[in-house]
């Protein structure tokens, strides 16, 4: 598979907080990943790094083969990256299909059908306004799936969602931490 997304080294800070400490993972093209960890592991500062919102001050991230740890978030956004923040940030008073098309400006493997195989709840709520739905469900209209977790700013695990799922030792006791859900980049095919 064809990397869309690289991130090497990222050295993060928050004034003199150092905040990532040599994150590395990638994204391949058509596939969903999901950045994990409890409550302050680096999380919400791995994605904003990603996306331009808070420039690493070492390392590199690469989208598309292009060098953009330099770029401007609105110049990467121009590449077609999404970023969903903590709170899902649907639009509540557009129905489940209009929040669905709102990305659909850029070409890319997530359909509207794609979509509905992956999430056919979302296909049955198709006319709901968003702000109608579950938490659940608002989250599935956001995203998700290969997994990465951190903590202390750094990847202690990266691998398959699926096998992430099967570890229930490594499940609870990021449960037990008092992990929350992580924020997602999504990335359009190029």
């Amino acid at each position: 598979m064809t990397a869309v997304l690289r991130a090497q080294d990222l050295q993060t800070f928050y004034g003199k907080s150092h905040i990532l400490h040599g994150i590395s993972l990638e994204v391949n093209e058509g596939e969903i990943v999901a950045v994990l960890g409890r409550n302050g592991a680096g999380k919400t500062t791995t994605v904003r790094s990603l996306v331009g919102l808070t420039p690493p001050r070492q390392g590199k991230v690469e989208i598309f083969g292009k060098d953009t740890t330099r770029w401007p978030a609105h110049r990467i956004a121009g590449l077609g990256v999404g970023y969903v923040p903590e709170g899902r940030k649907i639009f509540g008073p557009l129905t489940v299909l209009e929040n669905l098309k709102v990305p659909q400006a850029r070409p890319g493997p997530w359909d509207l059908e794609r979509v509905w195989k992956l999430f056919p709840r979302l296909a049955e709520r198709k006319a709901q306004l968003g702000r109608q739905l579950s938490g659940g469900e608002q989250e599935m209209l956001s995203i998700a799936d290969r997994a990465y977790i951190l903590d202390d700013g750094k990847v202690v695990y990266s691998g398959k969602a699926a096998d992430l799922a099967q570890d229930t030792e490594l499940v609870n006791k990021l449960a037990g931490a008092g992990s929350k859900g992580a924020s997602a980049a999504g990335l359009p095919r190029h």
